[in-house]
């Protein structure tokens, strides 16, 4: 679901133009939100497959895209930490 309808708009102008940014930033969370899991799922698909290379070079991709979205305020940076330890256990685990 990227956009939530709106059934009621609220009577101060200011919330109003809330309503509208908080909608935009909601959507732009969702893909942002969207894309680190599919990078994160890209890298499990690589360890189970076996592939350590691959697995290393698809953790380099998914350490950037989660510290950007953590910059950004869409994950908070101990849950970006997280993520990316998580991630490199697997493959540092694949690889002993």
């Amino acid at each position: 679901m990227l956009f939530k309808e709106v059934n009621h708009l609220p009577n101060i102008k200011s919330s109003e133009r809330s309503v509208k940014t908080d909608a935009e930033r909601r959507a732009r969370n969702f893909a942002v939100r969207s894309t680190i899991r599919t990078v994160s799922r890209k890298v499990v698909e690589s360890v189970t497959a076996g592939n350590t290379d691959e697995a290393k070079a698809l953790l380099i991709n998914a350490s950037k895209t989660i510290d950007k979205a953590a910059s950004k305020g869409v994950v908070h940076k101990n849950a970006a930490a997280r993520k990316k330890s998580r991630l490199a256990r697997k493959i540092n685990a694949l690889a002993n």
